[in-house]
């Protein structure tokens, strides 16, 4: 008999953490996400946030940038030393540098405080949903469909796992599936709303600041190119946004 909670079908709920020194926030994303079937623990300040990460390992981390005894930055620090969670900081309205910051710290995500918790459930279902990863095992003997080689780069699309010569390079579930776009569409330019659209899954109308692609590439480049500055794998299409080269 498994202690981990189970939804009507039987299935294990996804378990999120919510770190938020306000305990009227912390109640309503808890009672929210709970109606919306998630298991749900929360933390009310940093050094509780990675406590309780360490404990529960959660599927899915909501953190307040603004914290005491350690902020949202530390414990994205912190969790990104071991882990690829996907994490969504709740940052102040009118502080770009704060989504910034943690974007390049490793968040997958951010959503503008004050917010509409029916935004933030849908931000939470949609880094889900790209990030949750379903390994295929290739039939033993056999070379696995699903993998794409370039130059000394392999992608497997069936693991969402990616290698340089034989070692393997850690990417957030988003990373990949920012990649993995690019990557199936080699050669095709994306704007910077359309890969908001296609990977974080935001409608065609929704405003928002489109750095957060700028801040992924940045981070993929770091991870994939042999020099980040002049990359030779993931180029920017000017006047339009990105695409992915092949090379031999």
């Amino acid at each position: 008999m498994t202690d981990d909670l189970q939804n009507e079908a039987g299935e294990v709920k996804q378990k999120i953490l919510v770190a938020d020194d306000e305990a009227s926030i912390r109640r309503i994303l808890e009672t929210r996400l709970k109606m919306t079937g998630y298991d749900v623990v929360t933390a009310e300040d940093g050094e509780e946030a990675v406590e309780v990460y360490n404990k529960t390992m959660p599927d899915l981390v909501i953190l307040d940038v603004m914290m005491p005894k350690m902020d949202g930055y530390g414990v994205t620090r912190e969790i990104r030393r071991t882990s690829d969670v996907p994490i969504i900081i709740l940052t102040a309205l009118g502080d770009v540098s704060e989504r910034i910051t943690g974007l390049e710290l490793g968040a997958d995500d951010y959503v503008i405080k004050p917010f509409s918790p029916k935004e933030l459930e849908a931000r939470v279902k949609a880094v889900l949903r790209r990030t949750t990863t379903k390994e295929i095992s290739a039939p033993s003997g056999k070379t696995a469909k699903n993998v794409i080689t370039t130059g000394s780069i392999k992608i497997d699309t069936a693991r969402r796992q990616v290698y340089r010569k034989n070692e393997r390079i850690r990417l957030t579930g988003m990373e990949f599936s920012l990649l993995e776009l690019l990557v199936n569409n080699s050669g095709q330019a994306y704007s910077r709303n359309e890969i908001l659209q296609h990977v974080w899954a935001y409608p065609p109308d929704h405003r928002i600041d489109t750095r957060v692609v700028d801040v992924h590439i940045s981070r993929l480049r770091s991870k994939l190119e042999a020099d980040p500055a002049n990359p030779e794998l993931i180029l920017t299409a000017r006047g339009i946004g990105y695409m992915f080269q092949r090379i031999n």
